[in-house]
């Protein structure tokens, strides 16, 4: 059962994956575009600009919740890669119920009101030419920390699932793979 869990994690991750290449790739274009604008017709748009940066926070918000269920996020290596399967799948269990989801849960709560606050006031952006409904990017954060949460559950799925390998490993005496990711 918690190996089926954790393939529907993992496919829904590589989803999210894909679509953060898009719309990564769309930030490439965006940018070279602005680029060449600026520098070869003395030309630039605000609204582009603004899209950079726009782009670039959604590949950073719902990035966290890719690299999580990927072990690409950032941890101390240095001590972590040492410890055998079952101390890391602990620690990754530990860490994530006691510092990532209240962390998680504290910024999507607390970021409700940020963006009510924005959409209220029909927020646009302040510089001339600047794109307007704000309170579009800033509802990026509440959806993305979500999407972190529902993650984190995938993540102590897939731990879970190591340390019931390596139970196995005891019993039976085989070797478990340490590789998270298939």
């Amino acid at each position: 059962m918690l190996d089926r869990i954790e393939r529907f994690y993992r496919q829904l991750n590589r989803f999210w994956g894909k679509v953060l290449s898009i719309v990564f790739l769309l930030m490439t274009v965006n940018v070279f575009f602005d680029v060449v604008m600026r520098y070869s017709f003395r030309n630039s748009s605000v609204a582009m600009q603004e899209m950079e940066w726009h782009l670039f926070s959604i590949v950073i918000l719902f990035g966290v919740s890719v690299s999580l269920l990927d072990e690409a996020h950032v941890r101390v290596d240095f001590l972590y890669d040492r410890f055998p399967v079952r101390r890391k799948a602990l620690i990754n269990i530990i860490g994530t119920i006691f510092f990532l989801l209240p962390l998680a849960l504290l910024v999507l709560f607390g970021s409700f009101d940020f963006v009510n606050d924005s959409y209220q006031i029909g927020e646009i952006s302040e510089d001339p030419g600047g794109l307007p409904y704000r309170y579009l990017i800033k509802g990026m954060i509440p959806l993305s920390f979500l999407l972190l949460i529902f993650t984190a559950f995938g993540y102590v799925v897939q731990n879970l699932n190591l340390l019931r390998k390596s139970e196995d490993e005891k019993v039976t005496g085989q070797k478990v793979r340490a590789e998270v990711s298939k």
